[in-house]
């Protein structure tokens, strides 16, 4: 059936148990009679985009002729892409999952939606692509064989993107639209990963905007829950990035993903590397600082007051997280001039970068790797090819540690 999701531009008020009044806008599935309309407020205006409700409509399954076609076949040498494992003609995606030998499924999610709804720079959904051309021609040998991997696909949310651009026509409208369509983008995100961790196996998730950190949390913690793993649906996060991504909770973005999963009560301990001191909103700062189940360690200590080490600051990380199962997140803004949604010519290395993989996968129970922001081309024409490389590096890092446990 299809169901129109209907955006209505009137500011309405609410309480939740978790949060003080805040200024919404309402976001109904409604049947496509209009006598079916959940609310009948008084409306100022109406942007009506039509989808099929399919869950996960806007996965793309790969096949193995789809990883052949990037991969650069070589006599005497055998490639990642030709022994990476994929669901090929895969009817039930969660059987497939179940019986696969696989210990890490990897997904990409190459959409910039929640980043252009957090007012920055798109361009996040063009590494996806140069990342799998380097991943996939990595050399198979005994360091990184590839066999307990598989490639499942990715996300494709054009059409969303499309429709919005094509009926917002304000630059509020597009933002308030932008911002509902992240919640589509969540609940697919949360149901792959669910269908991963249920089945113990670890998500490899490519983005994208950290807006997918949500999806990542709560498919998590609701997928090692059900699997018997952990007895709440609830998990940890370390997360190495110049930016919190703590806003105030307005409508999702990828400035709040984390927001969003504490007030739910997915996420239990939360942990930030390398914040910048000039990139973090007062007001967030303050909820940060009063809730003792977050736990923040600047770049500025890190690396100007020197007050500890990088290393240090990893296994510090580790240790407030180490009670129950973590997600590893690296938002590729903290990399100094890789190109992202927010650009800094002051941070880690790629080096700093590897090296958080390496040690945080051997020090926390994982249930997921999420790397985001990262892309090749941004909305404003700078470019940069070797970010897909640089993501290749710190995925094959996580799975040569992880692999090991």
């Amino acid at each position: 059936m299809q169901y129109a999701i209907v955006f209505y531009f009137l500011p309405c008020i609410f309480n939740t148990k978790a949060r003080a009044q805040k200024t919404k806008y309402f976001v109904s599935l409604a049947c496509k009679k209009s006598h079916c309309l959940e609310y009948r407020y008084k409306i100022t205006k109406v942007l009506t985009i039509v989808i099929n409700t399919v869950p996960m409509q806007h996965l793309k399954i790969y096949s193995k002729q789809d990883i052949l076609s990037i991969t650069q076949l070589r006599r005497f040498e055998t490639k990642l892409g030709e022994r990476i494992q994929v669901l090929n003609g895969a009817v039930n995606l969660e059987q497939a999952l179940e019986h696969s030998s696989a210990k890490f499924v990897l997904v990409g999610v190459p959409e910039d939606i929640g980043i252009i709804a957090n007012e920055s720079v798109g361009g996040a959904d063009t590494a996806w692509v140069p990342f799998l051309q380097s991943f996939l021609n990595i050399q198979s040998n005994d360091f990184l064989e590839g066999d307990d991997i598989l490639l499942l696909g990715h996300f494709d949310f054009r059409d969303i993107e499309t429709l919005i651009d094509s009926n917002a026509h304000s630059h509020d409208e597009k933002i308030t639209a932008y911002r509902h369509a992240v919640n589509t983008i969540d609940d697919e995100v949360e149901h792959i990963v669910k269908l991963v961790t249920q089945n113990k196996k670890i998500p490899i998730v490519i983005g994208g905007g950290h807006n997918n950190s949500y999806g990542c949390i709560k498919g998590a913690a609701k997928g090692l829950h059900k699997a018997g793993i952990i007895p709440l649906a609830q998990i940890n996060a370390i997360n190495l990035d110049a930016h919190a991504d703590f806003r105030p909770a307005e409508g999702r973005h990828s400035g709040n993903g984390f927001r969003y999963a504490d007030e739910d009560g997915y996420l239990e301990k939360y942990c930030v590397i390398g914040l910048h001191e000039n990139y973090i909103q007062q007001n967030s700062w303050i909820d940060i600082v009063n809730d003792p189940f977050i736990d923040v360690i600047t770049f500025e200590d890190i690396f100007i007051h020197e007050k500890r080490t990088f290393i240090q600051a990893i296994a510090h990380a580790t240790a407030f997280t180490e009670d129950t199962y973590c997600g590893i997140e690296l938002d590729l803004d903290a990399v100094e001039d890789t190109l992202a949604s927010a650009v800094t010519p002051v941070g880690i290395s790629p080096l700093h970068a590897r090296q958080y993989i390496n040690y945080a996968a051997i020090d926390t129970k994982v249930a997921y790797l999420h790397i985001c922001e990262g892309a090749t081309k941004l909305a404003d024409g700078k470019t940069d090819e070797s970010t897909g490389k640089l993501i290749s590096y710190l995925v094959s890092d996580f799975i040569k540690v992880a692999d090991m446990k």
